[in-house]
């Protein structure tokens, strides 16, 4: 989700795109639904700095499970 102070349509949806992929990368309990919403700037953000974010702020709040993060296959 990503509200009119993110930015323009195209600054609001590239924020989603980038979330939702680094959602991705973390592994998250089955069955359970997460609402992630973006703030300001989080279409400028590193990717990677991103990631740890949302890994850490799933392991504060115990949704990951096990490693947080998927480590990427080369």
């Amino acid at each position: 989700m990503a509200g009119r102070k993110v930015g323009n349509a195209v600054r609001r949806n590239r924020a989603k795109r980038r979330l939702r992929a680094a959602m991705a990368r973390i592994r998250l309990r089955d069955g359970t639904a997460y609402v992630v919403i973006a703030r300001s700037g989080a279409d400028e953000v590193p990717f990677d700095r991103l990631v740890d974010w949302l890994a850490k702020a799933t392991r504060s709040a115990q949704l990951a499970s096990g490693d947080a993060v998927e480590q990427e296959q080369a």
